[in-house]
Formats: C-alpha cells, structure tokens, sequence
C-alpha cells in the first residue's frame, strides 16, 4: 500500500494547492519515492537477513568457544575421568592419603615433572617412538607401566621379559613374596604377563604358561613395576576384589605421582625436547575459532557463489585435418630451429609404436623398451637406445637422418 504524501501544512486561509485542504496521514512518512517506511524496512531486512544470520552464528560459535572447558575429560585411565575407563576414583583416594599427582599428557612435561622427584606412572607405551621410551627408561625415578609393549620393558630392565604366550584371563592369587601382592590377596586379571630372567625380579599373579605372571616388580635402585591388565585401575574394576590394594600400594609408595597418559598429538615427538610445543602456544579456543572460520567461509561461497549452467556444445568454425596440424607444427619447429622438440617428438612416436607392437605397457620404462626392441631387431642395445634417446640434432641434415632411421628400426619392429 502507498501512503499518500504529506505535503505540509496548509496554505495560509485554510487553501492548500489545488484547492482543497491537505491533512497529514496519520502513521505515513513524507518519503520522495512514494514509500513508506515499512515497506524500505522490509527491503532492508530481506536484503540483510542471510549476513545478520550468518553474523548471529559466528558470535554464538564465539561465546560457545570462550566458555571454560569441564573440569573432567573422557580420556582412559586420566586421573579427572570419572567415566567407567577413567582412574578419577584411584586418584582421589591416592590424594586423601596424601600423595601429590601431576597429570601429564606429553613425554616432555613427564620428563621434567620427573625432575622434582616421586614415581612415574606411564599408562601406554603403544604411541611413544624409541626415543620416548628410552628417555622415559632412564629416569632414575620409580617407574610403574601399564601394559608396556615389550620395547618399553626391555628398554626399563633387563631382569624380565614380556612372555611370548599370555595365561588365560580369570581369578589368580599372589602365589609370590611381594608384599603389594600378598596385601591385593587376588585380582581378577587377564591379557599378557611376564616372565623373570634374574633374581631381582619377581613375578606374581602366575597364571597360564609355567612362570608367566600378570604383576612383574624389580628392585634395585629404583623400583620397576609393570602391570599387565591396566583395567584394574579404573573406576569400573577398582572395587573389584583386591584391585583397590594392589593399586594404592602400587603407586602411593611416594608422596609424589607424575601420571603420565600419552597423547595422540604427543606421537613423534622429541622426548628430549623441554621446550612447550606449538599446541601449548596456541589459545584452547583456537581450534573451535578456526572451525568457526572456515564455517564462515563455507556459507560466504555459497551465498556468493554463481551457479553455472549446463555445457552447451557449438560447432566448430572450421575442420583442421590432423595431417595439416602435423604439417603446420612442423613448419614451426623449422622456423624456430627446434631441433630437440622435433627429434623428441619423432622418438616419442616410433617407441611408443614399437612398444605397442611389442605387447609393453605404456608405463614400460626405458630400458623396457630398449631390451625388447634390440630382442625383435636383433641390434644392439646401445645403438638402439642412442636412436631413441640420445642427444638432439643440430641442423636439418641430423634431424633427417635420425627420421630415416628410426623409419628402418620401425619398419623392422613391424616386420612379420
């Protein structure tokens, strides 16, 4: 609807115009093009919306990202992971008898929070290179590992050996003199063992082959526990028979536990390197904001993008015959004395008919190509790999007789 225009106040007697007095509208807007200022607004807002929209979701995804982080994590066996993997309950009762735990997800911070003393639980050495494992072995700290792959223990001690055949999962005793053993009674346990090689090493919780315990300790200087079931530590199975025993005892010897959990962005790494990596320089919201970015931009190209139509085909001006373009080609070539692009194009041709006619490949390599051709003409090899590549002519007399005479090897390889 068109508002009528206000065109002031009447002239003065009450006259207005053409004769007749003239009333503003009540709710129009005196607007040059006849509009009303609910109609520009509503152009305004259809011609708007899709940027407010977008702007409106980069800012929420801006708040969503600035928000902290829960205080827990979902990651196996971390000690803030109250789920069924997670070990939150073994840490807070380590706590509450006074041990000070430092959890730790790259090899680097281990190291150094190893420095300041106390035991160094290592939960998986499945992403660790070499050099993790060996820096992490020679910590002169008490070590305790969980499910250590057979590098990791042969790189810890060489008292014991990861046994080639692991015993059957199910309830097993002690059957061993370690008190942390005798104190846990029995656990339920499975997957691999370990097999003692000296006398510093002891093994308990024996089970399948003769031997073969689940629970490996060696003393000496420092003290190497490993551990071959990592599932009596969590939340799901510490209540579990003597898993709680076995696991306090295990790692609350000293008032102080680094609890390392290896990451997936901490694989390939230096061990050695104390400095922080380029994931600890970076904000935790800048991943969500770079999400939030190429969101932007996604939207950005499809809102501006074109959409292009369907290939429309057109007849061609004028037919070339290919013998013209070979024709005209050549005269190039002979106008800019190429002699390398002709004699290689020339070469190009006879091998690639020659090895057709010969049954290769097209992918057939080189001295393919030259051991089967010298095989159908009976030349030697060097003279047949010297027609197909070897240096270019110089002039038009060179150029001629290698056409000549890669016609003859042609002519040959063709012949019955």
């Amino acid at each position: 609807m068109t508002a009528p225009v206000d065109v002031g106040p009447a002239a003065p007697g009450g006259q207005g115009g053409a004769g007749g007095e003239h009333r503003p509208v009540p709710g129009a807007t005196v607007v040059g093009d006849g509009t009303t200022t609910r109609d520009r607004t509503r152009r305004r807002w259809q011609r708007w919306r899709w940027p407010a929209v977008v702007a409106l979701l980069v800012v929420l995804v801006g708040l969503a990202a600035a928000l902290p982080e829960p205080a827990r994590s979902t990651v196996p066996l971390a000690p803030d992971n109250p789920q069924d993997l997670g070990a939150r309950a073994l840490a807070q009762i380590l706590e509450r008898q006074g041990v000070e735990i430092e959890y730790v997800r790259r090899s680097a911070e281990a190291l150094a929070e190893a420095e300041r003393g106390g035991t160094v639980l290592v939960t998986g050495s499945t992403l660790l290179t070499i050099d993790q494992i060996e820096a992490l072995a020679a910590l002169p700290n008490d070590l305790v590992l969980l499910e250590p792959d057979p590098s990791m223990l042969f790189a810890a001690t060489d008292a014991a050996e990861t046994a080639a055949v692991a015993g059957p999962p199910g309830l097993r005793s002690a059957q061993c003199d370690d008190r942390d053993a005798l104190a846990a009674g029995a656990v339920r346990v499975g997957g691999g063992g370990y097999l003692a090689l000296t006398d510093d090493a002891t093994v308990c919780f024996l089970g399948g082959a003769p031997g073969v315990g689940a629970y490996l300790v060696v003393d000496g200087d420092r003290r190497i526990t490993a551990l071959a079931d990592a599932s009596l530590l969590t939340n799901a199975e510490l209540a579990d028979m003597g898993n709680a025993a076995l696991a306090v005892r295990m790692l609350g010897r000293q008032d102080r536990l680094v609890w390392y959990v290896p990451s997936i962005d901490d694989f390939g790494t230096d061990a050695l390197a104390t400095g922080p990596a380029l994931g600890d320089l970076v904000p935790p919201w800048a991943a969500l904001l770079g999400l939030q970015a190429l969101v932007v931009a996604a939207v950005a190209a499809v809102w501006r993008g074109r959409r292009l139509g369907r290939l429309v085909t057109e007849p061609l001006p004028v037919t070339v015959r290919a013998a013209e373009t070979t024709r005209g080609r050549g005269r190039l070539y002979r106008r800019a004395r190429a002699y390398g692009h002709a004699s290689a194009a020339l070469r190009a041709g006879t091998a690639s008919r020659a090895a057709t006619r010969l049954g290769l490949p097209r992918s057939a390599g080189a001295p393919a190509v030259i051991d089967a051709l010298a095989r159908a003409t009976g030349r030697p090899t060097d003279e047949i790999a010297g027609l197909l590549y070897g240096p270019p002519p110089t002039d038009d007399a060179g150029l001629t007789r290698l056409a000549r005479r890669l016609d003859d090897l042609e002519s040959e390889v063709h012949r019955p």
